[in-house]
């Protein structure tokens, strides 16, 4: 009789998935570096004079924390397309899948960010930027160089959160056909007639346990690192 559990299998699997980890962090690094930039827009309009703009950064960020993470990923996959075709006549079905992974955490990731950014500016004491601009330094160097620096560094932290959420929910992107590490997962067990899934998922767990304790120790030596400058700065 078979083993329910072999541990060969997890060995095996190992080496099997580690190519496949290098799209895993691809489609993660492009989602983050987009929904930044996203999220960066929306915060400024969050934090802007404008209800108008309010009102859009907010409708933003409620759609997206509302909309389950797999369900958003359906309707990007389907809805990016259909809505094209039907409006534009632009045929995008040939499109490559990871294309609306991207573009999904993107999405989802700007708006975790939107939050992140605005608090962070709201936790610095404007009265900083009130005292740069009276020795003589115009707005945008004040903001460069002395509420910038101290939000990026109050930031960091759930920055860091958000990499790894967008890694861990990028594992859904095997529903839509996307082969990344999770999708090479499913393959290998599919081609194991569906045994030995549990030797498969440790091994898979394994890289996803090694990924988000690095993030984690890289983002915390980060912080230690700017904030002994910030002191050493305040005390020169």
């Amino acid at each position: 009789m078979e083993k329910y559990f072999d541990i060969n299998y997890l060995w095996g699997a190992i080496p099997q998935l580690a190519p496949f980890l290098w799209i895993t962090l691809v489609v993660a690094a492009l989602a983050v570096i987009f929904g930044s930039l996203l999220g960066l827009v929306i915060a400024v309009f969050k934090l802007s004079k404008s209800k108008i703009l309010q009102f859009l950064a907010n409708v933003y960020i409620t759609i997206m924390r509302c909309t389950p993470s797999v369900v958003l990923l359906f309707l990007v996959y389907y809805g990016v397309p259909a809505f094209a075709d039907y409006f534009f006549g632009i045929y995008l079905q040939d499109v490559e899948t990871g294309v609306f992974v991207v573009i999904t955490f993107s999405l989802q990731f700007a708006a975790m960010m939107a939050e992140v950014i605005r608090s962070a500016y709201q936790a610095i004491d404007k009265g900083q930027y009130e005292a740069a601009v009276s020795v003589g330094l115009t707005p945008f160097q004040a903001y460069r160089r002395i509420i910038f620096p101290q939000a990026f560094i109050v930031a960091l932290p759930n920055f860091g959160n958000g990499l790894i959420a967008v890694l861990q929910e990028g594992a859904l992107a095997y529903t839509i056909g996307f082969i990344d590490i999770v999708g090479k997962a499913n393959l290998i067990i599919a081609n194991n007639f569906n045994t030995h899934a549990f030797e498969i998922y440790i091994a898979l767990a394994v890289f996803y346990w090694i990924l988000s304790v690095a993030i984690e120790k890289f983002f915390g030596l980060l912080e230690k690192m700017f904030s002994k400058g910030q002191r050493s700065l305040k005390t020169s």
